[in-house]
């Protein structure tokens, strides 16, 4: 479910690990919308999928260099991935559960996740207040457990774009000692 307005700009935590992924890779932006990301992205040089079940929402990213559109329901459908590997999955505002082993799935040996979401406590500020749509504490770790290394990760308040309950993760198949860190982290 997506959810949420929000300005158009590319999401902070996409667009500060967006850089670290693999130079020239594909990236699949999921439940991508009106493609904030698939736009940054593509921009950065990365071949990106982005899929959407709303085709009025795809068709503002038609002719876009570097982003592939596919309309399919992720939630209703069969997976439309099958045997694909991307050096990257993206996923922002967007909570089917049952997803999580696909989205590990197609991802490269040496690919990451970039995923951020509304969690429990959002319910005090707004929509998705159902439970079914929140991250519970900790869930996104739980689902990289033994197959991805974490690179960062966030549960807590936000305030831009308006006050919300979020949980973010940045994770890659291989030791996070591998990963070039940007000099945000002084590294």
């Amino acid at each position: 479910m997506t959810l949420r307005c929000h300005s158009g700009a590319p999401s902070s935590w996409v667009a500060r690990f967006a850089p670290l992924i693999r130079a020239g890779g594909g990236v699949l932006d999921v439940a991508c919308g009106k493609g904030r990301h698939a736009r940054l992205l593509a921009q950065l040089g990365y071949r990106v999928v982005a899929v959407d079940r709303d085709a009025e929402a795809l068709a503002t990213l038609a002719g876009l260099p570097g982003v592939e559109l596919r309309e399919a329901d992720l939630e209703a459908g069969s997976w439309p991935f099958p045997g694909h590997q991307f050096a990257a999955v993206v996923v922002t505002n967007y909570l089917h559960r049952p997803l999580f082993p696909r989205l590990l799935e197609t991802l490269e040996a040496d690919g990451m996740l970039i995923y951020e979401t509304f969690a429990e406590g959002n319910e005090r500020y707004g929509r998705p207040s159902n439970p079914q749509f929140l991250l519970r504490s900790g869930e996104l770790l739980e689902a990289v457990q033994g197959r991805l290394a974490v690179v960062a990760y966030e549960h807590g308040l936000v305030s831009v774009p308006g006050p919300a309950v979020i949980q973010r993760i940045c994770a890659v198949g291989r030791a996070p000692a591998e990963v070039a860190l940007p000099a945000c982290f002084g590294g």
